[in-house]
């Protein structure tokens, strides 16, 4: 008798084991980025872009993004965050990782993309989000990969809005910085 109740236990497990695994697989994370001018919540979509989302996390889990700035925000385009903190001081990055852009994925407004040099493949902690639909940004692009979209605003519509709007100017030789910094004071995993 016991060696039936400990097969049919068994056997149950392992029925219901690849059920578990794919909810798992398929479960949503979401980050908010905490900022000095509201909170934006961020729903991440790890099925497609599986790499760049871990990337993203493992910054966030390292408490990277707090205290660091949207250092760029060209109007009616987008905003650009997660590689330096106020004064223009540049973080230290992890090595840069895969371009995932051909994921289907489009730079719709208010969606999240990884920032990158001309190289396709250098994105490191920098993101952006879109402040309108920027399909010239999708693969194949206009070098043949485009910009990897992983996830997008669920809340705080109006806070990216804000901040698209903010004045800008010439600062750290850079153009299109905010003449006031916009802080993310803070970056956490929602459970």
């Amino acid at each position: 008798m016991k060696k039936l109740i400990t097969l049919l236990l068994a056997f149950s497990l392992c029925a219901i084991s690849p059920l578990s695994y794919s909810l798992d697989k398929g479960k949503t994370t979401m980050v908010k980025l905490h900022t000095n001018h509201g909170v934006i919540t961020l729903q991440l979509d790890a099925a497609k872009a599986p790499n760049t989302v871990k990337n993203f996390l493992d910054y966030v889990n390292a408490g990277f993004y707090s205290n660091t700035i949207f250092h760029r925000v060209i109007p009616n385009f987008m905003i650009q965050g997660g590689g330096f903190e106020p004064g223009m001081n540049q973080k230290k990055v992890n090595a840069p990782i895969k371009n995932e852009a051909a994921n289907g994925l489009k730079n719709d407004k208010y969606t999240i993309a990884m920032a990158r040099t001309g190289d396709p493949h250098s994105a490191t902690a920098q993101f952006f989000i879109n402040t309108k639909d920027n399909s010239f940004l999708d693969y194949p692009g206009q070098d043949g990969w485009g910009y990897c979209v992983f996830g997008k605003v669920i809340e705080g519509k109006d806070v990216v809005d804000a901040i698209g709007k903010v004045q800008t100017g010439f600062r750290g030789g850079m153009q299109d910085v905010p003449q006031q910094d916009v802080i993310i004071t803070s970056a956490e995993v929602v459970k």
